[in-house]
């Protein structure tokens, strides 16, 4: 296939038009920063100053924080979160991104997940992250919060046009879970696109993934060095999966569609310059294929706006997001696929 310019700039701007639910392990990224005064008379430790903190949506809200972006709020969240003050920071975080959360499980037996990077500074030197405080409950769902999650996402998911999981596999979307996501939406006839880092087989009956090469080598059980290597493991995952499409985001080389005929589509990074942080940018990546796949875009086509987006965000720092207009300005002169 190859990329009609004028309908892929059709598909980026019919974006915004779709709906999108996220289900999965919500995440708040608490960024406290301090300049550093002195060493501790108590222990060879920095004494820092704190200056400010943010508060950042991580995880699966990352997912939803880049849908948000793009579709203007029409995006909500389902997921635990516990009865502790990092709950309130979260919900904030949501509310501030245009993320509707009303329909957030309380668990008082969960922590919330959040990720605590303290970073210090002096006059002479950058910002440096020194230590990250991990909070997050690792133990199974009780019976009694897995079903008030199921109850929420049957009632929820016939008002979107698809929905993502987005598994940091901290707890959320158990095998139950994901059945009465995925049951609901082919009752519906709604697409659903799962992110995950392992158990990538869990996934029955979706319409695509997006795992990563190295999750993806993993599970599979070999290197993925050429065509043949990719196309052999696509066909296990849609297989396994029942999907109409892998979606095997390679980083700096790009990614790779295996649809479920078993073509292979290598889409190479169109701007390698000046990439400070890949972080979330796999989130970006999700989100945009999703939403390109709600509004009927082949996966070629929806694989190439998330490589858009990506090369976007990468340029700057932390969890970042982009927008319709700067997508639509960062498309390449030439876009040169690998069949």
């Amino acid at each position: 296939m190859d990329i009609n310019r004028e309908k892929l700039i059709d598909y980026i701007n019919r974006l915004k038009n779709a709906k999108i639910l996220v289900v999965g392990d919500l995440a708040l990224d608490e960024m406290v920063y301090g300049d550093t005064e002195r060493i501790s008379r108590e222990a060879p430790v920095l004494i820092l100053q704190h200056t400010h903190t943010n508060y950042i949506l991580g995880g699966a809200s990352n997912a939803a924080h880049n849908v948000s972006k793009i579709n203007g709020g029409k995006v909500s969240v389902v997921g635990i979160i516990g009865e502790d003050y990092q709950a309130n920071d979260l919900r904030e975080a949501f509310k501030r991104a245009n993320i509707n959360c009303e329909s957030l499980i309380v668990d008082k037996e969960r922590k919330t997940i959040t990720k605590t990077r303290i970073s210090g500074a002096c006059s002479q030197s950058v910002t440096q992250q020194i230590v990250r405080i991990d909070r997050q409950t690792n133990e199974p769902l009780s019976e009694e919060t897995e079903k008030k999650l199921i109850n929420k996402v049957k009632e929820l998911v016939p008002n979107y046009d698809a929905v993502i999981l987005s598994d940091y596999h901290i707890g959320t979307l158990t095998e139950n879970v994901i059945a009465a996501v995925v049951n609901t939406a082919r009752k519906y006839n709604i697409k659903v696109i799962a992110d995950a880092q392992k158990d990538l087989g869990k996934y029955q009956n979706i319409t695509s993934m997006t795992p990563n090469l190295p999750d993806t080598q993993k599970y599979v059980g070999f290197y993925l060095r050429s065509k043949e290597d990719f196309v052999r493991a696509g066909r296990m995952l849609l297989d396994e999966t029942k999907s109409n499409a892998i979606l095997i985001t390679c980083g700096s080389e790009g990614m790779v569609v295996i649809d479920n005929d078993g073509k292979y589509t290598h889409i190479p990074v169109f701007n390698k310059s000046k990439v400070f942080d890949v972080t979330g940018a796999g989130d970006t990546v999700t989100a945009l294929y999703s939403l390109a796949l709600a509004i009927g875009a082949e996966p070629v086509y929806a694989a190439v706006i998330g490589n858009i987006a990506a090369g976007i965000v990468v340029k700057q720092y932390g969890c970042a997001t982009t927008t319709v207009d700067e997508i639509l300005n960062s498309i390449p002169s030439v876009i040169q696929l690998d069949y």
